[in-house]
């Protein structure tokens, strides 16, 4: 399965592609990366269509993961489920905003994350 992660910053990217590893779940196939670090090559490879889980990172610069999560769910006709790194806990109603399906605070804990990514994945392996 393909997941985009994006973040201006490499080290949020690491912990996120850490933090999943390569095999979420016994049930679901290996995870395969598309490291982002600007908006403008998110667009690109969602609109490829190719991505099975989109994480964004909501405190990225100078295009935050909850906008641009806005903009894609706006603008695509079949997008992927989305995934937001949120500042924190409170910024929940911010990711429930940007219709993303799923909002994780930041710093990243690997068992919040695995836990909010596995349904999405798991819905998405069904289309497939």
């Amino acid at each position: 399965m393909r997941v985009l992660v994006y973040s201006d910053d490499a080290l949020t990217r690491e912990r996120v592609m850490q933090a999943m590893g390569t095999r979420l779940h016994p049930d679901l196939p290996d995870l395969e990366y598309a490291e982002v670090a600007t908006a403008p090559m998110v667009v690109h490879h969602m609109d490829e269509g190719a991505i099975d889980l989109a994480i964004l990172d909501g405190e990225a610069t100078p295009s935050g993961g909850l906008g641009l999560a806005k903009q894609l769910k706006d603008e695509l006709e079949h997008c992927p489920p989305i995934l937001v790194l949120t500042g924190r806990a409170d910024d929940a109603w911010l990711a429930h905003w940007s219709r993303a399906e799923a909002a994780v605070p930041q710093p990243i804990d690997p068992i919040d994350l695995a836990a909010a990514a596995l349904p999405l994945l798991r819905k998405a392996a069904v289309r497939s």
